[in-house]
């Protein structure tokens, strides 16, 4: 039987599920600087030049004004540390911006009249105290992990749930099945050690591994000595590693994988030459030095990030409207059964 476009793109994707989890069992950290130097800006800029293409998905054309600005914001203190000057924002304050986009992007994609929106901005401001108690969520996974691999596994399941596919399932129950193949088959001994290079060019990133260590491990890393030792070359740290690893990897190969559906490359030439002018300068700045890549990119994954929150929401909200009209469905073919 001759597969269809749609279950071709799934199977494929089944496959570099599968290849992006083995290069993660054999060098994690490696395979996360390489994917994020190389995929990760072209993946940044071909989404918002797509997205822009699609109004953002939400309810009035210029509402992304919004979430470029407050990407400005949380980025600003690392433009600050590469241009030597201080911002004076602190954590809590990242927080709250994190917290207004969120809140942003939901009364983009649901509200349209005027009224309504100032009320629901009023609200969010009211409720911005209290934006701190989420600061894990908001503020460490929502920019990373969450977005690589929760969002991706729930744009997959939408996809599947659209088209009723079984392949799409099948890509989606795979993606869901490498973090339990990581924690039972591959939690063994490893021989694996990371390279100097890759020990300096990840510092800019520890904060995910210090926070995940934390809160869902008992490796100690109480002080700074220890903090290295659990994050680079503990058991549960290498392990955390090939999980990050597969999530960024597999979250850029999917977005390339799906060009003939999703067709970002469909923008006018110039735009075009631009977006891959813009991705050999980011490639040659992490080249030159990694940590200025980070910086010199922040905004811009940054950027990525909250304009695809409305995205998101219209993910959840699809997943949820598929699963509602199936149970419908069921019920009917039920009450047609018995009478």
């Amino acid at each position: 039987m001759e597969l269809n476009r749609l279950d071709k793109i799934n199977y494929a994707n089944v496959a570099l599920i599968f290849i992006s989890t083995a290069a993660a069992i054999l060098f994690p950290f490696e395979l996360f600087l390489i994917a994020y130097a190389i995929l990760g800006p072209l993946h940044y800029l071909t989404e918002i030049s797509w997205l822009h293409n699609k109004q953002y998905y939400t309810k009035k054309k210029n509402d992304y004004f919004v979430l470029v600005v407050l990407s400005a914001l949380i980025a600003l203190p690392v433009i600050g540390s590469l241009m030597n000057f201080k911002t004076g924002f602190s954590n809590l304050d990242i927080n709250r911006f994190m917290y207004l986009a969120v809140v942003s992007s939901v009364i983009f994609v649901f509200l349209k009249n005027p009224l309504y929106r100032i009320l629901a901005f009023v609200l969010a401001l009211l409720t911005l105290k209290f934006s701190g108690s989420l600061y894990l969520v908001l503020s460490v996974f929502l920019p990373t992990l969450i977005h690589v691999f929760l969002f991706t596994a729930l744009f997959v399941l939408y996809g599947a749930l659209k088209t009723n596919s079984k392949s799409g399932y099948i890509s989606f129950w795979t993606m869901l099945l490498v973090p339990a193949l990581l924690i039972t088959i591959f939690s063994g001994y490893s021989s694996y050690a990371i390279s100097n290079y890759s020990l300096n060019a990840y510092k800019s990133f520890e904060g995910i591994n210090f926070f995940s260590l934390k809160q869902f491990t008992n490796v100690d890393i109480s002080n700074p000595n220890a903090i290295t030792q659990g994050i680079y070359f503990s058991k549960s740290g290498i392990l955390l590693m090939r999980f990050i690893a597969f999530a960024y990897t597999y979250h850029y190969l999917n977005w390339f994988s799906k060009t003939e559906v999703i067709q970002w490359h469909k923008v006018p030439k110039r735009r075009l030459a631009i977006v891959l002018l813009l991705w050999i300068l980011s490639v040659i700045a992490y080249s030159y030095d990694y940590n200025l890549g980070f910086q010199c990119l922040f905004f811009l994954s940054f950027l990525h990030v909250l304009l695809e929150l409305p995205l998101n929401i219209i993910s959840i909200k699809g997943i949820i409207t598929e699963l509602f009209n199936s149970s419908d469905k069921k019920m009917i073919l039920n009450d047609k059964k018995t009478s």
